[in-house]
């Protein structure tokens, strides 16, 4: 049975890594198309990513352009800060499955929670915003390719992960008591 974990934990450990990898990347290239849209050549907003056309946005309102592309990267960064968060708990080792009420989880699972809500957040006021934009006459692209949608999902995740959380804790603190009563 250790085994079978063990190997589950590597190839998850792996998958992980690519996943962190491809958000990483996706959250560079929002991050690079605000900055050069904003610096370097503000008249071209036709592609921003994968072909999502916001020109109708900009033209609409550049401050608004902005905004809506930097929750787009927030909700990016924060996916790759999760991803970074799996990827370094698997690489240091700190998911001990012979003691797994550990602090070191504990953490993990409010940081998960934490982060988790926060994409939640940032996702429902971008998706607020491009529903606003529409009722203004902008044409805008649907949700999901502007990379916002499942804000309820996240939500509800980030609500789960912090009731596991409080689960977590309360297993630390009878492990806690069993090991000084013996």
């Amino acid at each position: 049975m250790k085994s079978n974990t063990t190997q589950i934990l590597k190839f998850l450990y792996i998958l992980s890594w690519i996943i962190f990898i491809g958000v990483c990347f996706e959250a560079g290239v929002f991050l690079f198309n605000t900055v050069f849209r904003l610096f370097i050549d503000p008249a071209d907003a036709s592609i921003f990513w994968q072909e999502v056309n916001l020109t109708n946005l900009y033209d609409f309102d550049p401050g608004y352009y902005y905004i809506e592309t930097s929750l787009m990267s927030l909700v990016a960064i924060v996916r790759a800060w999760i991803f970074y968060l799996i990827v370094k708990l698997l690489h240091d080792k700190k998911l001990n499955l012979a003691q797994p009420f550990n602090k070191d989880v504990e953490r993990f699972i409010f940081n998960l929670s934490y982060l988790s809500f926060a994409i939640g957040l940032l996702s429902s006021w971008g998706t607020k915003f491009a529903k606003w934009f529409i009722t203004q006459g902008v044409e805008m692209p649907d949700t999901e390719d502007l990379r916002l949608g499942g804000a309820d999902v996240w939500l509800f995740m980030g609500v789960i992960l912090f009731i596991i959380g409080q689960i977590f804790r309360k297993g630390i603190e009878i492990q806690t008591e069993n090991e000084l009563t013996v």
